[in-house]
């Protein structure tokens, strides 16, 4: 179990508000290629944002985080209203939609992975629900723009994430800096998820015998 030195707060902090921040900025983008209006940019902004930590936190039997500090909420509505305003302004590719969706996945899973340790969750576990942070807030905003989620059939998304939260551990539990260890992990998945969409490399999908 990770000790809550705090050093190791601080991280977490700063980890999860980055993870806030452009998760929400992702889930604004695919609400504006929708059409929503301002209120409900918002809402999604929010489901995505904090919607896999809110899960993993209830899971875990911890106050939920952002409702413990409310700069995570603040964060979440901020970032939305200024994409707002910003594709007013300037033009705005679907491309940045899955740049920050993966780099939302990243943090989070980092961020989930790192409270379950320090909450003495046993490693395998803590890297799901590294796994489920990261993806849980994309799912909340496809299912509310009424799509299929996007973590069911995107190349390489959930996979990238659990393996990217089990080098986290694997690195923490070989004693390396947390900074490092986190800027090593976080940048596999980022850099993975995008390797994988731009080659469309994806697990074998299922099928019945014809």
């Amino acid at each position: 179990m990770l000790k809550s030195m705090p050093s190791l707060l601080e991280n977490l902090y700063w980890i999860t508000l980055i993870a806030v921040i452009v998760s929400s900025a992702s889930g604004v983008l695919k609400a504006g290629f929708k059409k929503f209006d301002l209120f409900g940019v918002i809402i999604i902004a929010i489901a995505t944002g904090l919607g896999g930590g809110s899960l993993r936190d209830m899971l875990l039997g911890r106050e939920v985080f952002w409702i413990n500090d409310q700069i995570f909420f603040i964060a979440s509505i901020g970032s939305a209203v200024f994409i707002f305003i910003a594709a007013r302004i300037f033009v705005v590719s679907r491309k940045y939609f899955l740049v920050a969706d993966a780099a939302g996945l990243a943090t989070f899973a980092l961020a989930g992975t790192l409270v379950s340790l320090m909450l003495g969750v046993p490693p395998l576990i803590a890297s799901f629900m590294g796994v489920m942070t990261g993806t849980m807030g994309g799912i909340f905003r496809d299912v509310l723009c009424n799509e299929t989620p996007v973590v069911f059939l995107s190349p390489l998304y959930a996979t990238v994430s659990w393996i990217g939260s089990l080098v986290f551990i694997g690195l923490l539990h070989f004693d390396q800096n947390l900074t490092v260890a986190a800027i090593i992990s976080g940048l596999g998945i980022f850099i993975t998820r995008l390797l994988a969409m731009y080659y469309n490399i994806s697990l074998p999908r299922f099928r019945f015998k014809s």
